[in-house]
């Protein structure tokens, strides 16, 4: 018998799923005016927030993202359990303590996507790109932990952003709070997540290719042709969940798993072959597409009561390998749309039935 164990970061799945289709309606670019309001709201860091206006209560004032919570509760549950809301984790946030000492400009870029409000950094450089830094009177130490909240997204001098309202969304309050919302249909466009999701064409690169790129991924594939938007798949039916790699469902939905193996039964001491064929089926990007995740595939043969042969194992790892000081890359594995990562399989079968 066979046992194929795929590993996804701390997930074990056996992942044997068929590939999600297209969906959506086909859409032209991004209007101009959509590509304009996206540059000056995608400002990073955002600029401070400035005094509220004076009728608005402290809840209205607020930018944490528990207050947003009081009157919706159900993104705020979604929040809470996504990666964004652990965007400035500890892993993230021992790396920056480090830096902000031996390159503060550095640890601040990194830091205008793990927490983008002006009210997260605990430095701001006094005069633009190179210059000193000096102790941010904004910092909201609180605010910096809780990584990218809900006003990085949706607020902008105390103003509320969002997108078109839904046609079965419930009618609006009477008396709506903070002033209301302005509404965009760039909130619902792939440009909206390409800030944080691509690196600029000069940015930092390995081996030619840019560390972050998945904008550029996403637009050479059939879903950006298909008008399929990244919020499509990740914010399906606006949940703030941003479901990914982490995620086993989603992953089973996003790649199609063929095993092929050579002869029907083994003999005792014949080499038992088989291959194993990984199709990146179902996403609209390179499978994964960052540094971070990696993707183990490990085969291993099982007697006939279930149990694991010593040293039949092999693995395979699908993903980018880079050191963490970056200096280079050591491997790319990843798959890209609607292509195939194939592992080949070989051992004496001994006493094996398949």
């Amino acid at each position: 018998m066979w046992r194929i164990f795929l590993w996804f970061g701390p997930v074990i799945l056996v992942a044997i799923g068929a590939a999600i289709g297209l969906s959506g309606t086909p859409k032209s670019p991004s209007p101009p005016a959509e590509l304009a309001f996206l540059t000056h709201y995608w400002q990073r860091p955002i600029p401070p927030q400035g005094p509220p206006p004076p009728t608005f209560t402290p809840l209205e004032a607020s930018l944490a993202p528990q207050d947003c919570g009081v009157c919706h509760p159900v993104q705020y549950q979604d929040w809470q359990s996504s990666l964004h809301s652990q965007s400035m984790g500890p892993g993230v946030m021992g790396q920056l303590v480090e830096l902000l000492e031996s390159n503060a400009e550095e640890a601040l870029f990194c830091q205008t996507c793990h927490a983008p409000l002006t009210e997260q950094l605990p430095k701001l450089q006094t005069s633009g790109s190179g210059s000193p830094t000096a102790e941010n009177p904004h910092y909201q130490a609180a605010l910096r932990e809780q990584g990218l909240v809900c006003a990085a997204c949706h607020v902008r001098q105390h103003q509320r952003f969002g997108p078109p309202k839904q046609p079965d969304a419930p009618p609006s309050p009477p008396v709506i709070p903070h002033g209301g919302v302005t509404r965009t249909a760039a909130f619902d466009r792939s440009e909206f997540c390409m800030g944080c999701h691509q690196f600029e064409a000069d940015g930092f690169a390995l081996n030619g290719r840019l560390l972050e790129n998945t904008y550029q991924e996403w637009q050479a594939s059939r879903y950006a042709k298909a008008g399929v938007q990244c919020q499509g798949c990740h914010m399906p039916g606006r949940r703030h969940l941003w479901h990914g790699i982490h995620d086993p469902e989603m992953v089973k939905g996003g790649v199609t798993i063929t095993l092929t193996v050579a002869k029907p039964s083994y003999r005792p001491g014949e080499t038992l072959k088989a291959t194993l064929q990984i199709t990146n089926s179902g996403v609209g990007h390179s499978f994964p597409t960052y540094v971070t995740p990696q993707v183990v595939i490990r085969f291993e043969l099982l007697d006939n009561d279930g149990k694991p042969l010593q040293a039949t194992q092999k693995e395979a790892v699908i993903g980018r390998e880079v050191p963490l000081d970056l200096s280079r890359e050591l491997f790319d594995t990843r798959i890209p749309p609607g292509e195939t990562f194939a592992i080949n399989y070989a051992h004496s079968a001994m006493s094996v039935m398949v």
